[in-house]
């Protein structure tokens, strides 16, 4: 009998619960009309949009006036980004992390015409602050751009210390936090921040940007667009605000539980040989974890795993392309092909990862030996 098939790629987009999808499914009966239009059927659906937006900001620690939807957590970066950066007149310079999402650093270049400073990361994906702060001391900064988590290696950034350099600065601070919204506390120190619904079991499709009162923006983009040009699905808001309602209520009962799983994986993966655990072991995401391994393609990996039945993620997941070479990880200094990438949502129980543990020793040593690499 074929075992059940296992996802277990869900950095980035993770199986909606039945809760969420009764939501969608609510919104598509109460949700199809224009919410722009005065009509008591487009009224109804502007209800949903704006209750919707207030669970969103109320979760993000933000105000449901300066909460703002767009068609994906992508456009959202970009009009963040470009808002920002039009209202700093005179400042034509991005600062950004290393690891940075690829969406975030390519809108920064294309703004700037090519002006972008990354700043380098430690071996286990932290921010250098010290050359962080000598960046922002000049005053050509228009903004900085660093992310809450990295949705590849699981480190989370230790934003107070670059809150705190970047308003010694009085440059405004745009964080990423697509890969941790839903999965622990939301950061506290931002001006401008940007969330993925689909990261924490809503539908995909759907950005959330949420600015500071003082966060000085101007539209960068044509007359009459909003931060959504051409409008929003309504189920898909509503649901995704469902959705987060949903793991903040469990999220204690999940992040341990999540954790724990993750912590196995690390340790177990760190005595096969050939193989680099990476990212930070404590000050991490609780569901995300990343391992290297020597004289392995990450797509024959990935690949033998999916006909064992068994979903993950490999190459790199910042950009459109999975199975690029990992940026992030040749940024910490770690083997940036043959990775496996693990998003664990709450679904996943321990013999799935059991599963997984006893497997990928033999898998490694068939695709090893398939490429007549040395053992080890």
């Amino acid at each position: 009998m074929q075992a059940a098939r296992m996802f277990l790629d869900a950095s980035g987009s993770s199986p909606m619960t039945n809760r969420t999808l009764e939501a969608f499914h609510s919104g598509l009966a109460d949700g199809w009309a224009d919410p722009s239009r005065l009509h008591t059927e487009s009224r109804r659906a502007r209800q949903l949009v704006d209750a919707s937006r207030e669970a969103l900001a109320e979760a993000l620690g933000s105000r449901p006036e300066h909460t703002f939807l767009t068609q994906s957590p992508h456009l959202g970066i970009e009009r963040a980004l470009a808002g920002i950066f039009t209202a700093r007149r005179g400042r034509d310079r991005i600062v950004a992390s290393a690891v940075e999402r690829d969406a975030t650093l390519h809108a920064a270049h294309h703004l700037t015409g090519g002006n972008v400073t990354t700043v380098p990361v430690d071996r286990l994906g932290h921010v250098d602050l010290d050359v962080l702060a000598g960046e922002l001391a000049v005053p050509d900064v228009a903004l900085a751009a660093v992310q809450h988590a990295n949705h590849e290696i699981g480190t989370v950034q230790r934003l107070d210390a670059v809150a705190e350099a970047a308003a010694a600065a009085k440059v405004p601070l745009l964080v990423d936090a697509t890969a941790s919204i839903g999965h622990g506390p939301a950061p506290e120190h931002w001006d401008a921040m940007v969330a993925n619904p689909a990261d924490w079991g809503g539908p995909a499709g759907l950005g959330v940007v949420a600015m500071r009162p003082r966060t000085r923006w101007l539209p960068a983009w044509p007359e009459g667009d909003d931060w959504a040009p051409g409008g929003l699905l309504v189920p898909a808001v509503l649901a995704a605000a469902v959705a987060l309602q949903e793991r903040l209520e469990q999220r204690d009962a999940t992040q341990g539980r999540l954790r724990g799983l993750v912590d196995r994986v690390r340790s177990t993966a760190a005595t096969w040989p050939g193989v680099d655990v990476v990212g930070d072991p404590d000050e991490r995401l609780p569901h995300v974890v990343t391992f290297s391994c020597l004289y392995v393609d990450g797509e024959a990996l990935l690949s033998r795993l999916d006909r064992e039945g068994i979903a993950v993620g490999s190459g790199s997941a910042c950009t459109t392309s999975t199975l690029e070479p990992s940026r992030v990880l040749a940024a910490v200094g770690a083997l940036s092909h043959g990775n496996v990438r693990l998003g664990l949502h709450p679904g996943v129980s321990d013999a799935d990862v059991s599963r997984l543990l006893a497997l990928m020793p033999r898998v490694l040593a068939d695709l090893r030996a398939e490429a007549g690499a040395p053992e080890l």
